[in-house]
C-alpha cells in the first residue's frame, strides 16, 4: 500500500518539476483556460500514473487525480497574480498532495494507527522543529541587533527575510541528521555553506 502512495508523489514529481518545460508555464500563464499545455499537463499526469503503475485496474484513480489536478491548476491561472505567484504555488502544491493522499486512503484503506500521538517522544519532536523555527530565528535576531548596521530598510528587510529561511532550514536539516544519527551529513552541510559563502 506505501509503494503506491509512493508512486503517486513521483508520478506528481515527475509531472509537475521535470517533464513540464517553463515554455508551458509560460504558456498556461499568458492564455489560461484556453492554454493546450493545461489539458496536456493533465494527461501527462494521467498518462505518469498508468506507466508507473502499469496497469489499467487504476484507471478510476488516474482519471480522478488527473482531473483534480486540472482544477486546482485552473484556479491558480485564474486567481494567481504577479505578486501572489509564491503564495499560488505553495497553495497549488499542498492541493495536490493532499488529493493524492486522500485518493490512496480511499482506493487501498490503509491501517493508520494514532497510537503515535500519545508518545512523548512525538511531542518532543513537534516542540523541538517547532522551537527550531520562528522562535530561534527571533532569537538570534534580537541577540546580534546591536552589530546590525542600518542600511536601507526595503533591501534590508529582503536580506533579512531570505536569511531567516534560510537559517530555519539549515537548523532543521542538521537536526534532521543529527536525529537519524547522519552526523556525517552535518559536516557535510556545514562545509557546503562554506563553500558557497567563498563565491557570495
Amino acid at each position: 500500500m506505501e509503494t503506491a502512495l509512493i508512486k503517486l508523489l513521483i508520478a506528481h514529481l515527475l509531472g509537475d518539476f521535470f517533464l513540464q518545460s517553463n515554455s508551458w508555464v509560460i504558456d498556461k500563464e499568458r492564455k489560461k483556460l484556453r492554454s493546450l499545455k493545461l489539458y496536456g499537463h493533465t494527461l501527462l499526469h494521467i498518462g505518469l500514473i498508468f506507466l508507473l503503475f502499469f496497469s489499467w485496474e487504476v484507471w478510476s484513480l488516474a482519471l480522478i487525480i488527473g482531473i483534480s489536478h486540472l482544477i486546482i491548476d485552473a484556479l491558480k491561472l485564474i486567481y494567481q497574480r504577479a505578486k501572489t505567484k509564491r503564495f499560488w504555488f505553495f497553495i497549488d502544491q499542498a492541493l495536490h498532495i493532499l488529493v493524492i493522499v486522500a485518493c490512496w486512503i480511499h482506493y487501498y484503506q490503509p491501517g493508520i494507527d494514532f497510537a503515535f500521538l500519545q508518545q512523548p517522544q512525538f511531542w518532543v519532536l513537534v516542540g523541538s522543529i517547532l522551537l527550531l523555527t520562528s522562535p530561534t530565528a527571533i532569537f538570534i535576531k534580537i541577540i546580534i541587533a546591536k552589530w546590525v548596521p542600518i542600511t536601507n530598510r526595503s533591501s534590508a528587510s529582503s536580506l533579512q527575510d531570505a536569511g531567516k529561511f534560510i537559517g530555519m532550514l539549515e537548523r532543521l536539516l542538521i537536526f534532521l541528521f543529527v536525529c537519524t544519527r547522519h552526523f556525517e551529513a552535518v559536516g557535510f552541510l556545514l562545509a557546503a555553506k562554506s563553500i558557497l559563502s567563498l563565491f557570495s
